[in-house]
């Protein structure tokens, strides 16, 4: 190996393999001679390998840290992406708990929890605020403007409470890393001008890494940064990186690229340890199983898992548009058109779950007693799937591409996007979700009384009724089914009778869905109710031309003579 060496499946050539220590002992050039002199040219803040762009700073300070000890830290949980949870959630029977609601942004991407229980995330949005805590109940603990979009990148959170997170296109401004205070205040911010599409991992010393895009023509860089926001390393890649680096027993980042190749690079300076060639975009993050073996999907069809060494361990043909998570027994789970269940030892299949849309950006998770959560695009839901690729629930959310979190009570939080028609036309907008069990004084879910069938362009009214054990006042929220919804309507006395009217312009079976809350913040559960929506009768057309022509005989006359 001469400082980094390319794997094309088997096909591996190297000199020896070097580990990271020695670089901790000796420099590049005493460890490699006269032979890297006649392969790189090493200054001392800069070298091209491979016409790789790496970049080195010195740090002023070395503080200790890490990620912070929490329920959920980072994207996929943990610097390995093993998407586990250690906390179980088999009480958690999928009620929705609550929601948060942001303006004119898609939620996507995905979120982190701090050890307060705080959940962080952001959303789309570009011209108002766009990055959120909230408490556990939901509500607002602050929000800030990063101007970009936070598009498919989720936050970090390191062990001082410091919550790391990168924005895309902020044609404003530049995109850039953000570093936040736990009180929602800039720490600091780092510019790349690339666009930031992965979510930052944290190392054991507290070095941020994160993937770039680039623009035309295409590249992209690996960073490591350190805390204090100074660059230590980057990696120059020959396309643009959407991928989210993990981090391996070892200390080694790996990092996939729309070049088709896995990225293993030293921590400590940012060189080439191996790359893995697939052919085809390596679009989502790896994951690093318990022994080490490091497992990625590619858009050639195939989900890989490479020894740490580089060379291949096994290949097999499953579509994977997700970040691979592991299971506590080794179990791989991979999704995009099904959710599939890998064995690690050989890559064969132990089962196929066909989810209810697509699962692209909804990356599934684990909990402790192993249930599966994911999102689906297109009709959304968030799914719950057993052990052994049962369906357990699933709950509409519509649209999902934001990879669940589960918190230390077993909530399980996920964001969806939709566009909403306000009365003037259709905007864009975005929920944060909970889900778990129901408080036990929450009010009942709400009975729906109407019309089954209808006619398009008809007002048809609906009579809504909850109760509350509390006999507290209840609000109310209608969702039509046609991306129309009430907004949160009342407060009602307990057991009202509350009617509301709606009309569809176009012919379909919708559900309508009810939910109330009071006004100390208890949530109930939603109700259904299906109307379908049918075409007009030539029947119903006729008597309509009928009572026109009973207000004017004589143009009936004349049309006759016409005709």
């Amino acid at each position: 190996m001469s400082l980094g060496y390319d794997v094309k499946e088997s096909k591996v050539t190297l000199d020896r393999h070097l580990y990271p220590e020695f670089y901790d002992a000796y420099s590049v050039e005493e460890i490699y001679g006269h032979r890297l002199r006649d392969e790189v040219e090493v200054e001392p803040s800069y070298m091209n390998i491979e016409s790789k762009e790496v970049e080195s700073f010195k740090q002023l300070t070395e503080p200790p840290g890490g990620p912070m000890d929490s329920a959920w830290p980072m994207y996929c949980h943990d610097t390995r992406h093993t998407g586990r949870s250690p906390y179980n959630t088999a009480s958690n029977p999928g009620f929705e708990k609550w929601w948060f609601k942001t303006w004119k942004g898609f939620v996507e991407g995905s979120g982190a929890i701090d050890n307060d229980e705080v959940i962080y995330f952001g959303s789309w949005n570009h011209g108002k605020d766009n990055f959120f805590a909230l408490y556990p109940n939901g509500t607002l603990k602050w929000k800030y403007n990063i101007r970009g979009s936070v598009e498919s990148t989720g936050p970090a959170i390191d062990e001082n409470g410091i919550i790391y997170v990168g924005t895309a296109h902020n044609t404003a401004n530049g995109d850039r890393l953000f570093a936040f205070y736990p009180n929602g205040t800039v720490k600091w911010t780092y510019f790349t001008g690339e666009w930031i599409y992965g979510s930052p991992v944290i190392g054991n010393d507290s070095t941020i890494y994160f993937g770039s895009a680039g623009g035309y023509p295409w590249y992209g860089y690996i960073y490591a940064l350190y805390p204090n926001g100074t660059l230590k390393w980057r990696y120059k890649t020959n396309d643009v990186l959407r991928s989210d680096p993990a981090i391996g027993f070892d200390g080694t980042i790996y990092c996939g690229c729309h070049d088709g190749k896995l990225y293993a690079l030293y921590p400590n300076n940012g060189t080439l340890k191996w790359k893995f060639d697939t052919g085809d975009w390596v679009a989502r993050g790896p994951c690093i199983a318990d022994d080490g073996t490091i497992i990625f999907g590619s858009w050639d069809g195939h989900l890989y898992a490479c020894y740490p060494n580089g060379t291949l361990k096994w290949k097999t043909g499953v579509l994977a548009s997700t970040t691979p998570v592991i299971g506590n027994d080794g179990t791989i789970y991979v999704g995009e058109d099904y959710l599939s269940a890998i064995n690690p030892d050989d890559g064969s299949i132990k089962w196929q779950y066909t989810p209810p849309g697509v699962i692209r950006g909804g990356n599934p998770c684990v909990s402790a007693d192993g249930i599966i959560y994911c999102g689906t695009d297109g009709p959304g839901y968030l799914v719950a799937v057993n052990p052994d690729g049962s369906e357990r629930w699933r709950k509409y959310i519509r649209d999902c591409r934001f990879a669940p979190i589960i918190g230390e009570d077993g909530t399980v939080y996920v964001g969806s996007s939709n566009q909403e028609f306000n009365g003037w036309g259709y905007i864009l907008v975005g929920y944060l979700h909970a889900f778990n069990d129901l408080e036990s004084d929450a009010p009942s879910a709400p009975s729906i009384n109407g019309p089954d069938e209808g006619k398009p362009d008809t007002e048809y009214e609906f009579t809504f009724s909850a109760t509350s054990p509390l006999v507290s006042d209840l609000l109310y929220f209608v969702d039509w089914g046609d991306r129309s919804n009430s907004g949160w309507i009342g407060p009602y006395n307990s057991s009202d009778e509350v009617k509301l009217s709606h009309s569809w312009k176009k012919e379909d079976g919708f559900i309508v869905r009810c939910k109330v809350k009071d006004i100390n913040d208890l949530w109930g559960p939603w109700s259904d109710f299906s109307i379908n929506i049918k075409p007009r009768t030539r029947a119903t057309i006729n008597s309509y031309w009928l009572r026109f022509f009973d207000m004017f005989p004589i143009l009936q006359k004349i049309l006759c003579y016409i005709l």
